[in-house]
């Protein structure tokens, strides 16, 4: 198994008084050396952006996919490209969890993998701009969706008594204080997760999450072919799917077996607490 190298792209912006400046994204990845066989994984929010990347990492390392989401075209679009399976989903609606496990289930031939990738932020500006419509909004699909789901899919596991992996993907937001129901709702899942794996360890399910600094997105707004430059960041540029894929498909691999209620920030320290800050 190898590591390959490349440069994805080279990003050029002007900064004012300082005139042209570059920056390259330099990604290393390993070689697919079927890490996933065996694996057979429900993704949700899999139609586009990290939730595409994951689907297409895990594939090409042997795990057999379901990608689930509310946009039917842009589901059936990944699957015939990457070569998986779908399902429609709105996982703010719990009422319908029971149906939709047991068919990706039997789709499956047996799930023992859950990404709980889908997710919202509704960008508010200010802490005023909040409403109690899009405080539920997000947590009903950040939150209470994602521990439903799981909920659902660890009885499926126990009951079949099967082992099994749980990944969340939470956010760097949930390292920090907030003054928007997006923050809250990450912070929330960094506990579950460690909750979560604390109270299933012996049964042989690791809960663990990712939690991504800024990564291109329609909902960050950032274009993976576009202007990757962000001041905020500890590198400067926002990061691509790919590289938090990375992460994701070593998390549900066998070689992450000793790993549980881990939350892996994705954000080169940003996010670090350092006294001299």
């Amino acid at each position: 198994m190898g590591i390959k190298k490349y440069i994805k792209r080279a990003l050029v912006y002007v900064i004012k008084g300082q005139g042209i400046k570059n920056i390259s994204a330099s990604i290393s990845y390993l070689s697919p050396n079927n890490r996933l066989n065996g694996k057979k994984v429900i993704i949700t929010g899999g139609g586009r952006g990290l939730g595409y990347s994951m689907a297409k990492k895990f594939v090409a390392e042997g795990a057999s996919v379901l990608i689930a989401g509310r946009n039917e075209k842009n589901l059936k679009k990944t699957a015939n490209e990457i070569g998986c399976q779908y399902l429609s989903l709105d996982v703010s609606k719990p009422s319908t969890f029971d149906s939709f496990v047991e068919q990706a289930d039997q789709m499956l031939g047996g799930v023992n993998c859950i990404v709980n990738n889908a997710g919202i932020s509704l960008h508010e500006k200010t802490f005023f701009d909040v409403t109690p419509e899009t405080f539920n909004a997000q947590v009903d699909t950040n939150l209470k969706g994602g521990f439903f789901l799981t909920q659902k899919f660890i009885s499926l596991l126990k009951k079949e008594n099967r082992i099994g992996s749980v990944l969340f993907t939470s956010s760097e937001t949930g390292d920090t204080m907030d003054f928007r129901p997006y923050g809250f709702t990450k912070a929330a899942v960094n506990s579950m997760v460690q909750g979560l794996a604390y109270l299933f360890s012996k049964d042989g399910i690791r809960i663990n999450a990712i939690a991504p600094g800024i990564t291109t997105s329609d909902m960050t707004g950032f274009k993976a072919e576009g202007n990757l430059y962000e001041p905020g960041s500890s590198i400067e540029r926002v990061y691509l799917p790919e590289e938090v894929a990375e992460t994701a498909c070593f998390l549900l691999s066998e070689a992450a077996g000793c790993i549980s209620g881990q939350i892996i920030t994705c954000n080169n320290a940003k996010t670090v607490n350092a006294r001299w800050k």
